[in-house]
């Protein structure tokens, strides 16, 4: 009866243990996915700015770097919390698995970390002490030092889901064997660019949302046009690239983990004459099907191995214990991948309005754009879902179960430090999340232009914006 007592705390300890976690990773990215995109975005207007001399970029920079440094700050300490799970709630994983990510976490703060905060100031501050053109490598540098830091982060949770280069030493832990295989381990290319394009596609609908609501209110419109402009192209760009970057990251993970994508697809039943696409449906669980099912036949192996006959295996080839949730699996992957054509939608509209001429004018496009403002948010989170629950039962890949990772803690411990976190995140970050829509609905104004500096130019708008408002003065 004791040692029933034992498990079952245990069992509640693991589930209060992965929620918490999942709670502040949750919390957490939003805010990286944000800053990585922003940070270049910001390098971008001051390149135009210092190219043109169109004093738009600059007014567009001042504004958004005000709000990359809330985001900035709130993702550094959610970020921070998340570290001490690693000793606290997880620290059989640290102690086996700390050979490894250790120097690897290390690194991300030391050639990222410091580097972003090295020039931080610089860029926040320091336009007139140091002049325009250390001023931009130092945004330059603030963008790469994102971009480094999503590297590290990257590599370490792909090792994590494809581990190689590694050998387990007498006690257990993972050892380093060869170092470029840790860091370049399989998936670690296809999520690395996974990630980092949605982290710009995420950037790319919350500038188009703000300059869409300042479009539809009349509010700047040389500003929000020029931003407004700015998002789309790369919302037409990127969306289609990031589909295929997708698809390119789905192939490497039916081959190293071909489990999560069973759950993904809703394969309960291997299929050896080609397999059906399921559309939508309810995963059954306890009678291993997916009910109410609408599937196109045969489309999952064409897309999975370009081959309508193609045979692929399911979960019925998988023990009951090594299979992940299929539901939560299953349905945050079509979340994902519904926002994902949404946002191609919306890019292929805007193109449509460009070649119209009505890109700033087009209500119905503005008001589409506001609404995806924040599905890029919603995108991430629903994949790292999918990666993330997808791995279980296992901390590391076939190797290291999360039932054999947990510390040995008791459930009330890990049930108060989570409802902790749950009020103190919803008014910390609640409060920074509010600000920063404060920001964002206070674009100023567009200035009255100087007769003697001749006509404004803003790049993207359009004759029709000219007219209407603020005494006419809009565009070229």
């Amino acid at each position: 009866m004791k040692g029933e007592v034992i498990m079952f705390d245990n069992f509640d300890a693991q589930i209060l243990a992965r929620i918490q976690f999942a709670f502040t990773v949750s919390f957490h990215i939003i805010f990286p996915a944000f800053s990585i995109g922003l940070a270049s975005f910001l390098a971008v207007l001051e390149g135009l700015y210092l190219w043109k001399k169109d004093k738009v970029y600059l007014e567009l920079f001042d504004f958004w770097k005000t709000i990359f440094a809330v985001a900035f700050g709130m993702g550094v300490v959610s970020g921070i919390v998340m570290s001490y799970q690693f000793g606290t709630n997880w620290s059989v994983f640290s102690d086996k698995a700390g050979p490894v990510i250790g120097p690897l976490m290390g690194y991300e703060v030391l050639t990222a970390f410091f580097l972003e905060a090295g020039f931080l100031g610089v860029m926040l501050f320091g336009r007139n002490r140091v002049g325009p053109g250390l001023h931009f490598f130092a945004t330059l540098m603030v963008a790469f030092g994102t971009l480094i830091s999503a590297t590290w982060i990257l590599s370490v949770n792909s090792w994590m889901q494809t581990p190689d280069g590694f050998a387990i030493n007498d006690v257990g832990q993972f050892v380093p064997v060869d170092w470029w295989k840790i860091v370049f381990n399989p998936s670690f290319p296809y999520r690395l660019t996974h990630m980092v394009i949605a982290a710009y596609l995420t950037t790319a609908f919350v500038v188009g949302a703000v300059g869409a609501w300042h479009l539809l209110r009349h509010t700047a419109p040389r500003r929000a046009g020029t931003m407004f402009s700015m998002a789309m192209w790369m919302a037409a760009i990127v969306a289609p690239i990031q589909i295929m970057a997708g698809d390119a990251h789905g192939l490497n993970t039916l081959e190293h983990q071909p489990v999560k994508v069973m759950a993904m697809e809703g394969h309960f039943d291997s299929h050896p004459d080609g397999a059906p696409l399921i559309l939508f449906g309810i995963p059954n669980t306890e009678e291993k099907r997916v009910d109410y099912a609408i599937q196109i036949p045969k489309l999952s192996s064409l897309i999975l191995k370009h081959d309508l006959n193609a045979p692929l295996a399911g979960l019925d080839t998988i023990p009951d214990d090594k299979e992940p949730p299929v539901a939560i699996v299953f349905w945050s992957f079509r979340v994902m991948v519904a926002i994902g054509f949404a946002m191609l939608g919306v890019g292929l509209f805007s193109l449509y309005c460009r070649w119209r001429g009505t890109l700033h004018e087009n209500r119905w496009l503005h008001r589409a754009a506001l609404m995806m403002g924040p599905s890029g948010f919603v995108a991430v989170l629903a994949g790292w879902i999918t990666t993330e629950v997808g791995r279980q039962p296992y901390t590391i890949y076939g190797h290291l179960l999360t039932a054999d990772s947990i510390s040995p803690i008791a459930a009330p411990a890990v049930a108060a430090s989570l409802i902790a976190f749950i009020v103190v995140y919803f008014i910390v970050f609640g409060a920074g999340t509010f600000y920063i829509l404060r920001l964002m609905a206070r674009l100023p104004r567009d200035p009255m232009p100087d007769l003697d500096d001749g006509p404004i130019r803003t790049s993207g708008i359009t004759p029709a914006a000219q007219t209407g408002h603020h005494g006419g003065q809009h565009g070229h």
